[in-house]
């Protein structure tokens, strides 16, 4: 198709806004879909994606849609009045448009994937809630979206709502992101209404793709799957040239060559094509089995007329929160190990690298980017792979800066911490939070983040009810229950997006647990040194809640160093050996106590203690009582 016919476009929105009910709406008045094929969230295809009424994965479809004559006739003169190419804008019969749209996340955990997502695009509609307005991550995706270049659309969506604020929202859209609300769609996606506006809108404000089609062949890669019968599936968006079936291609950053076995568009489902030509977005399939060969951000060029220089390609995601992941069953461990790798492939923002512990054997350390992206993953390893897991509690990433040699350690696992002697400097991860609130509720927010070590920046009102509240917070204090605690404090209407500024040094410390004696490594935590008695307690208090009675004493112990902090002792459970005894001398039941006693002494000596899964998640739960 030639380019002036063709938009690539996002649609970007704060969670829960309506960005796949609008997408949904798009396929169907566009006939991509038929009534009956048509469902709530058509684009969200993951069983966690339907579970939670969520976007985890950005989703790319491409739709065909033809104007009738009367809607073509208004189109053309619009597009000669944008300076639009004279092509597009030729009268007679209405000719047919590529619109490729790409669905994204708007959980800020997955902000990386609306950033792979605008990459590939040439305009967003940016989407805000009637009622809600503007929310944290609606400001965050409009500003990565102007950074990107992109013309943005502003959409006004559920004015079937029975209470709005539109005229409020139109004010906010100019106040805080600084884009023009004169020319904002106001559409009901979930009715079906203004719907045919929208398309207008993409068609005459959103500029067509740019390049040559005669030029050596540049593809960015910005998503790929696995499937299990045909291998690596890669999501390409056409920058540069031209790429047909059987072409011999080559990642340029893998520097892997490769025949193009299959390329095809998503309508939504995957069709076999013969070209794709510039602008276009689909995908390619070369037969690769092996995940790592395979990189998002690549550039795919032709073998025998290479381009001279790859695309920019993708800054990579700095995981900020790490957890072990272990097989209960340790003969799952390579099975463990494959399903890894394919996640790590379909998300490039998750990590793992193998570990051990003493406790819970042979696992895998893995990094996400928050604590929603670490359900998830867990979610679907569970569910989709069926391996059953035991989690240890998450920790962010530290620098420690060594006292002789003045080298800088990344940590994320407190067991790596060096000895506290060894020890010049202890930095701890910063993030620039920015919280959307009604302004009565300031106060409870102001006091929360001042318990949180937080640290004043600015308050700007955006209305009369509404505010704008910055706070510079240690990520430790944020990612546990920080969205919970706003929730709580604002009645609901609260919202947050934080961005990692950078390391700040603090007064940090190892808090190790030891169970009868024994350090137990994922119990282990990095806490600041004025809450560290206070967390320590409530930890043994809670472990003493998880971890059953044994037939021996056991005793729970909060360290720091080679001090005991805390301590919490877990009685035996004992057996009633006297209960056949009916009277009789006593010296009979004196023998059977003590039997008992040196019973009880050989156990706890050899006895190992069982701590079940959810002890190692009550790290969590104590810091939440704080």
């Amino acid at each position: 198709m030639q380019p002036e016919f063709i938009r690539n476009f996002s649609i970007v929105a704060h969670i829960d806004h309506g960005k796949s009910t609008l997408a949904d709406q798009l396929l169907l008045k566009a006939g991509a879909i038929t009534e009956r094929e048509f469902k709530e969230q058509l684009l969200d295809d993951l069983d966690v994606e339907r579970e939670r009424g969520i976007t985890v994965k950005a989703r790319a479809v491409a739709i065909d849609y033809q104007p009738d004559a009367e809607r073509w006739a208004r189109l053309a003169a619009l597009l000669k009045g944008a300076d639009q190419p004279d092509a597009a804008a030729k009268p007679g019969k209405p000719p047919k448009f590529e619109l490729n749209l790409i669905d994204t996340p708007g959980h800020v955990d997955f902000h990386y994937e609306v950033s792979r997502s605008l990459a590939a695009c040439e305009g967003a509609l940016l989407l805000v809630d009637a009622f809600q307005g503007v929310q944290a991550q609606t400001v965050a995706n409009a500003y990565a979206a102007i950074e990107a270049g992109l013309e943005i659309i502003p959409v006004i969506n559920k004015i079937d709502l029975p209470v709005t604020r539109i005229d409020e929202v139109l004010d906010e859209i100019e106040t805080v992101i600084g884009l023009d609300a004169t020319e904002a769609l106001m559409v009901s996606a979930k009715k079906g209404v203004g719907i045919d506006e929208v398309f207008q809108a993409i068609i005459t404000r959103i500029p067509p793709p740019q390049g040559d089609a005669n030029a050596p062949l540049q593809a960015l890669v910005f998503d790929s799957k696995y499937d299990n019968f045909r291998g690596v599936v890669t999501y390409v968006r056409i920058k540069e040239g031209t790429l047909r079936k059987g072409d011999k291609i080559r990642f340029m950053r893998a520097g892997t060559v490769h025949d193009t076995l299959e390329i095809g568009r998503f309508r939504p489902n995957m069709q076999p094509c013969d070209v794709l030509g510039l602008g276009e977005t689909g995908y390619v399939i070369t037969g690769v089995k092996e995940v790592a060969h395979i990189h998002v951000g690549d550039t795919i060029t032709l073998n025998h007329a290479p381009a001279h220089t790859a695309l920019p390609g993708y800054k990579q995601p700095q995981q900020m929160v790490f957890c072990g992941m272990y097989p209960i069953d340790a003969t799952d461990f390579e099975k463990l190990r494959e399903e890894l790798e394919r996640l790590s492939l379909n998300d490039a923002s998750f990590s793992y690298a193998p570990e051990t512990s003493d406790a819970l054997g042979f696992g895998f350390r893995c990094g996400f980017l928050g604590m929603l992206h670490m359900e998830i993953i867990q979610q679907r390893l569970e569910k989709e792979a069926d391996v059953d897991l035991i989690q240890t509690a998450p920790n962010v990433t530290y620098e420690v800066v060594k006292r002789n040699t003045h080298e800088i350690l990344h940590i994320d696992n407190p067991v790596d911490v060096p000895d506290a002697g060894d020890i010049d400097e202890f930095r701890e991860p910063i993030a620039r939070v920015n919280f959307i609130l009604p302004t009565n509720c300031i106060g409870p927010i102001m006091q929360l983040c001042e318990d949180r070590r937080g640290i004043y920046k600015s308050t700007e009102y955006l209305g009369p009810d509404r505010a704008q509240l910055i706070y510079e917070l240690p990520l430790a204090e944020i990612i546990y229950d920080m969205h919970d605690k706003l929730k709580s404090a604002t009645r609901g209407y609260g919202t947050m997006d934080y961005e990692v500024i950078g390391f700040r040094p603090a007064d940090l410390v190892k808090m190790d647990i030891l169970v009868k004696g024994v350090k137990v490594e994922a119990l282990a935590t990095i806490v600041f040194r004025d809450f560290a008695e206070r967390r320590g307690r409530q930890l043994v208090k809670r472990l003493k809640k998880e971890i059953s009675k044994h037939q021996f004493e056991i005793a729970l112990q909060a360290a720091i160093g080679s001090r005991v902090i805390a301590r919490e002792t877990i009685s035996a459970l004992r057996k009633n050996v006297t209960a056949k005894c009916y009277g009789g001398d006593i010296t009979r039941k004196r023998k059977l106590l003590q039997k008992q006693k040196e019973g009880k002494k050989r156990m706890k000596q050899f006895g190992q203690v069982e701590i079940p899964q959810k002890a190692f998640l009550s790290v969590l739960e104590a810091g939440n009582e704080e």
